[in-house]
């Protein structure tokens, strides 16, 4: 049994941190799929943007929607969600298999709408209205007027996968507005089973504070960090509030990895992957860090309930100097920004492929 297969079993679940054209075309996501026990998939802009401008794959769905007129945004919505529906298809088995646990993709809403609560719900209800797939997350940011949105997008029935969260704080306002969504639901005596995910990133902290402590300190403020989360993670779930959701007929929101590809050369490409193994949880990275995982990883001992040394190992940050709040706040500034960044360069990206083939027709 490949160790990818042994996490499954564990109840973590791999997906994904990828999609292109050609992962659909050629069969590569059904052999992850067989062969490494993978149950979703996760995407972003800047995914998409690598994907489109690194291929010709995209070239003649480009070439006939330019014809039409229609703008970047509505262009790129079309693209992704041929995508995502035939991603969302081959990953059906394993949703219907879970009861809906499982088995997910996400599409983001456009980053601009990170700070318009009102803009962000709009958008998701008419995003997950056109993909016609069930197991499809829309993502909102975690930031704070993306907390209000998760809220009324839970309530008007659509799953979020939240993003962009970095702290146990940011963690727990979103799950606490996944379980204020569920909750009118319930008084509404509408469906309570919406599902959500909440998506922690945890290299980038280690890529913060690489160069502000010591050596000895490098690689252990994210795992530290996600640990911390966990431990809230685990105790939220089994609160009475939560149970209460569980017992009416909804789902405890997943506690999901993020940003789990190894950024330090000198430090295993498998690290986070292994460092964060535990039940209920789910683990997304790219196709180089699954391979390896595959290849060469281990499972090691499982995240403690408890959080184990994280409160340890994170006084030690805290006797080097660093601020972990601070350190959060900044890192959802710079996460916000990014996210906006990858955005702009994905419609540039489209704008300037649609005229080169529009030339060349001509």
């Amino acid at each position: 049994m490949n160790t990818t297969r042994q996490l499954h079993d564990l109840g973590q679940s791999l997906w994904l941190d990828n999609i292109t054209r050609e992962l659909l075309t050629s069969g590569t996501l059904e052999r992850y799929i067989a062969d490494y026990a993978l149950t979703g998939l996760t995407s972003n802009p800047t995914i998409f943007d690598h994907a489109i401008r690194a291929s010709s794959a995209y070239d003649d769905a480009i070439r006939a929607r330019a014809e039409k007129g229609l703008t970047e945004e509505a262009l790129f919505i079309e693209l992704a969600l041929e995508d995502l529906g035939r991603a969302a298809d081959l990953f059906r088995p394993a949703h219907e298999t879970s009861d809906g646990v499982d088995g997910w993709v996400s599409l983001e809403v456009s980053p601009l709408l990170a700070h318009d609560t009102a803009r962000t719900v709009e958008s998701a209800q008419q995003l997950h209205a056109r993909a016609k797939r069930r197991n499809l997350f829309i993502k909102i940011p975690g930031t704070p007027e993306g907390v209000p949105a998760i809220e009324e997008a839970i309530f008007a029935g659509v799953p979020i996968n939240v993003t962009l969260l970095f702290s146990r704080e940011q963690y727990l306002a979103a799950a606490e507005a996944y379980r204020r969504g569920i909750e009118r639901r319930i008084v509404a005596g509408l469906d309570p089973n919406v599902a959500s995910v909440a998506s922690l990133f945890v290299s980038r902290w280690d890529v913060a504070v690489a160069d502000k402590v010591p050596p000895a300190l490098h690689n252990r403020l994210g795992i530290a960090i996600a640990k911390r989360t966990y431990k809230a993670y685990r105790e939220l779930m089994a609160s009475p509030p939560w149970q209460k959701i569980v017992s009416a007929g909804g789902k405890r929101q997943r506690l999901l990895w993020a940003s789990t590809s190894t950024k330090d050369p000198k430090a295993s490409d498998v690290l986070y992957i292994e460092a964060l193994a535990a039940p209920e949880t789910i683990n997304t990275m790219p196709d180089k860090t699954l391979k390896a995982y595959a290849d060469h990883g281990q499972v090691k001992q499982l995240l403690p309930d408890d959080g184990g040394d994280a409160e340890r190992v994170l006084a030690e940050f805290v006797r080097a100097g660093i601020d972990d709040a601070a350190i959060a706040r900044e890192l959802l500034r710079e996460g916000t920004r990014s996210f906006d960044k990858s955005w702009r360069d994905l419609m540039d990206c489209i704008s300037a492929k649609r005229d080169a083939l529009s030339r060349s027709r001509s």
